[in-house]
């Protein structure tokens, strides 16, 4: 049972923190404009995410455009876009290995110890999702910190942490602490066990003390 419920709850939190990365993927508040200027009243705020850039009005509007292309667009960019995709598809790879291992599921093999192997497979993939997603996230937000402290980058070009990257790094966390239940309950290999049942010792029997002629 306690095998079984570290099972449920590291696939709970594994699928919540692999949820906030796709979310964070799609998100367009990566970094959002920074007001550390003499100006404190703006019309128009910015954000910028992966996929778009978009503007917000003080008339509550909203406007955004994708990026056309994508070799016009930084390395770091392309790198966090690359890294969060492939953590989101081996999340998704992941929990298909972590559902079919558990013991309350009915997928795959009926052998515990093979289903349970499955089950810690797709908890070391959560791992290496939310690592990718940890990397991404803290590579952009590396990106940001610098550009903000840059006196050479203008006031008006200066961002600050996004919504998304806020995100991320909390599903990348999750995911980390449920791949490690997960991976935590492959049962560890047992010795074997004695040839010969217990007080019965192999080899030949003592005489009987009664002979027959």
């Amino acid at each position: 049972m306690a095998q079984g419920g570290l099972q449920v709850l590291g696939l709970g939190l594994a699928l919540a923190g692999w949820g906030a990365l796709v979310v964070a993927t799609v998100l367009p508040q990566w970094q959002t404009s920074s007001f550390a200027g003499d100006s404190i009243i703006t019309a128009v705020a910015t954000y910028q995410g992966l996929w778009m850039a978009c503007a917000s009005q003080s008339t509550g509007q909203l406007q955004c455009k994708t990026f056309d292309s994508l070799l016009a667009l930084p390395g770091y960019m392309q790198a966090t876009r690359a890294l969060m995709v492939l953590s989101g598809v081996l999340g998704l790879l992941a929990l298909g290995l972590a559902v079919a291992g558990m013991k309350c599921t009915r997928c795959g093999d009926d052998d515990p110890r093979r289903k349970a192997g499955t089950a810690a497979a797709g908890g070391g993939l959560f791992l290496l999702s939310g690592l990718l997603g940890l990397v991404a996230c803290s590579w952009y937000g590396h990106r940001i910190v610098t550009n903000f402290y840059d006196p050479t980058v203008p006031v008006n070009s200066k961002y600050e942490f996004g919504t998304a990257i806020f995100v991320g790094w909390a599903g990348a966390a999750l995911a980390l602490l449920g791949g490690a239940m997960l991976a935590c309950s492959c049962p560890r290999g047992r010795g074997k066990g004695p040839a010969y049942p217990r007080g019965k010792a192999p080899g030949p029997q003592p005489p009987s003390t009664r002979e027959y002629v």
